[in-house]
């Protein structure tokens, strides 16, 4: 079962407007064949390398140098800064190992410097530690400056 109310819209569209038909297009298949002989053209020059005679080649030729000369400074500047961040993590692990090296000589200097630890080195020698405080020794101005 259609609907009476759209099967009639349909109708009365269908008597208010004459159908015309639009011709319809040729296909061609010239421009497709033109397409791929151009294409064949430009690879065959290139292959050939007929196109670094053309004038339109030779005008733009500086400009493609330019664009060369780019491209070479882009890829020595990677390597560059690859070379550079090579150097920068040995420079980093010398760093922390001289560090390190600084932290132990610290805390063998401060064992080394304790008293207990000079009292021994010296013993050796002859040199015993003070048991007698030493005195201040106090000077008065006043009998000085006479």
């Amino acid at each position: 079962m259609k609907n009476r109310l759209k099967t009639d819209i349909e109708q009365e569209v269908k008597l208010k407007e004459p159908v015309v038909e639009a011709p319809a297009p040729e296909v061609e298949t010239e421009p497709v064949a033109k397409k791929s002989n151009k294409v064949g053209r430009a690879v065959t020059s290139v292959v050939s390398g007929r196109f670094l005679i053309s004038e339109s080649t030779l005008k733009y030729m500086p400009f493609f140098f330019f664009l060369a000369f780019l491209g070479m400074l882009y890829i020595a500047n990677g390597y560059f800064a690859q070379s550079k961040d090579r150097e920068l993590d040995t420079l980093n692990t010398q760093i922390k190992e001289l560090n390190t090296q600084f932290q132990i000589a610290k805390a063998k200097l401060m064992y080394l410097s304790k008293e207990s630890e000079v009292a021994r080195a010296t013993a050796n020698m002859g040199l015993k530690e003070s048991v007698i405080p030493p005195d201040k020794i106090v000077i008065d101005n006043k009998l000085a400056k006479k």
